[in-house]
C-alpha cells in the first residue's frame, strides 16, 4: 500500500505530522509520502521558496524513517493537480492500494478539484475528521460516500482503489496561516513546529514580513 500526504506545508506542523502519524499508526502502514505541492490551485502560492518548505519538511520528519517525501510536484511544470500526480503513481503501481490523505476541509472542497472523479476512481480517499469538524452536505460527496464509505480499515488494502475512510482525529488548532502570523507576531509557536523547524525559521528569518 502507498500513502501519499499532499499540501503546501508552509510550514510544516505538528497537525501535520499527527495526522501521518495517526494514519501510519490506523492503517498498519510502513511508508507514508509527503508531497509538497509547487504550484497549489487551491491556494495562496507560497511566500517561501521551494528551497525552504523542503529543508523544514525533512527536519521536521528525520525522526521517523517511515515518512518519506515525494518530489514529482515541485519537479513538474505546471498547477500541482493531484489527478495527475495520482495517474502518475498508478501507472507506476497498477494493482497497488494507494491513499490519499487529506483534512476535512480539503474533503469538503473535493468536488471542485480538478477532475475529481477521476481522483477518487485512482486512489482511496482517507479522511482526518478532528472534533468538531462537520462534514459537507454536498450532493456530489453524499453520492460518493453512498457508494464508497466504508468501516473496514482492512477493506483498504483488499482493493487499489475507490473506497473512503475516516479517521477520528485530535483536537489541534495548528493552520499553517496561522502560523505564519504568529511568527510574524513573534508569537509562541511551541506547540505548533517541531524544535528544529521553529530553529530553522528563525535562523533563516522566514514569515518575518
Amino acid at each position: 500500500m502507498i500513502a501519499l500526504f499532499g499540501g503546501t506545508f508552509d510550514p510544516i506542523h505538528l497537525g501535520h505530522i499527527n495526522m501521518a502519524s495517526q494514519c501510519m499508526a490506523e492503517l498498519c502502514l510502513d511508508t507514508l509520502h509527503f508531497l509538497p505541492c509547487a504550484v497549489p490551485v487551491h491556494k495562496a502560492q507560497p511566500g517561501i521558496t521551494d528551497d525552504h518548505r523542503l529543508a523544514m519538511l525533512s527536519l521536521a520528519i528525520d525522526d521517523n524513517p517511515g515518512f518519506k517525501i515525494d518530489h514529482r510536484e515541485l519537479n513538474r511544470q505546471g498547477p500541482s493537480y493531484s489527478q495527475l500526480t495520482l495517474q502518475e503513481c498508478r501507472a507506476e503501481y497498477p494493482n497497488t492500494p494507494l491513499i490519499f490523505l487529506m483534512g476535512m476541509d480539503s474533503f469538503n472542497s473535493l468536488p471542485s478539484w480538478y477532475k475529481w472523479q477521476e481522483i477518487i476512481r485512482l486512489c482511496h480517499i482517507v479522511v482526518y475528521q478532528r472534533p468538531g469538524e462537520i462534514q459537507s452536505t454536498a450532493p456530489e460527496l453524499a453520492d460518493y460516500l453512498a457508494q464508497s464509505h466504508t468501516l473496514d480499515k482492512h477493506a483498504l488494502h483488499h482493493q487499489s482503489a475507490g473506497l473512503c475512510y475516516f479517521l477520528s482525529g485530535k483536537k489541534l488548532d495548528a493552520a499553517s496561516s496561522e502560523i505564519r502570523k504568529r511568527i510574524k507576531n513573534r508569537e509562541n509557536t511551541e506547540h505548533l513546529l517541531d524544535e528544529k523547524v521553529r530553529n530553522y525559521v528563525n535562523e533563516h528569518h522566514l514569515y518575518a514580513e
